[in-house]
């Protein structure tokens, strides 16, 4: 979708969610901005706001759908939704103790996949009674292949990438596309837990990569292009093989 006017996102208080809300900021825009840390959330909302555009910005559990339909409903009510990016987002590593590992795993299957299924499912709703709209789901690389150390994290990466490639095949023809982006290592809280990634790409410069990209709908959008042909290679690799390659790349805390 070329010049959306209405945009929300999630997990933007840092990353590429916030790497995001600067890049569509400009006048005649409003963005809609979750995240965790009213703090940072609040400073990244006044960016934007100097760059031009009418900010929203709430702290929202994207776990908890009727907090997020209630928030949909809010921005929908001032002005339709044109463009959605699901990218709240956690991980951690398994240098978590065993006594907090089980909860960090819960957490993170309940934040990644189902609290993108209760931010897209009210937003989905109202574009389908339009007939136009984009959502944008932030899946990862990992959901390509296997990842010792943050395990939990690339299955709920991977279910998201399905998850995205099925709605899209059914809003096939009714206006509404649906992209799936798979990116690398990426600037955010996230990858702060990573020693030694590989081809770290800053927030802006992702937050560029995708939003050039995903005028055309495509039904992915994966960088750097160097990171995701290892990562295909990888995956037709035994598990010996490809754990000696993985433990290359990162090392995690």
């Amino acid at each position: 979708m070329e010049n959306p006017r209405t945009i929300v996102i999630t997990g933007a208080s840092s990353g590429i969610g916030a790497g995001l809300a600067r890049y569509y900021s400009k006048k005649g825009v409003l963005l809609a901005l979750t995240g965790r840390n009213m703090e940072r959330l609040t400073i990244e909302a006044k960016k934007c706001s100097k760059l031009g555009a009418e900010v929203i910005y709430d702290i929202v559990d994207a776990r908890n759908s009727k907090e997020m339909k209630k928030f949909i409903d809010r921005i929908e009510n001032i002005r339709p939704i044109d463009l959605l990016f699901a990218n709240a987002g956690v991980s951690y590593t398994t240098t978590h103790t065993s006594e907090d590992k089980l909860s960090k795993e819960i957490e993170i299957v309940s934040v990644n996949l189902c609290g993108v299924i209760n931010t897209i499912a009210p937003v989905l709703d109202y574009m389908k009674a339009r007939n136009i709209g984009q959502i944008a789901i932030m899946s990862s690389l990992a959901a390509y292949i296997p990842t010792p150390g943050t395990p939990v994290y690339g299955a709920t990466k991977a279910a998201i990438k399905s998850y995205g490639l099925a709605l899209r095949s059914e809003n096939t023809g009714k206006g509404i596309g649906i992209t799936i982006i798979c990116p690398g290592y990426v600037h955010s809280l996230i990858t702060k837990e990573v020693k030694k990634p590989i081809m770290i790409v800053n927030s802006d410069k992702a937050a560029k990569i995708i939003g050039k990209k995903i005028i055309r709908n495509p039904s992915i959008i994966v960088f750097p292009f160097t990171i995701y042909f290892l990562v295909l290679f990888g995956s037709c690799l035994p598990s010996i093989v490809l754990n000696k390659i993985y433990s290359w790349i990162t090392v995690q805390n």
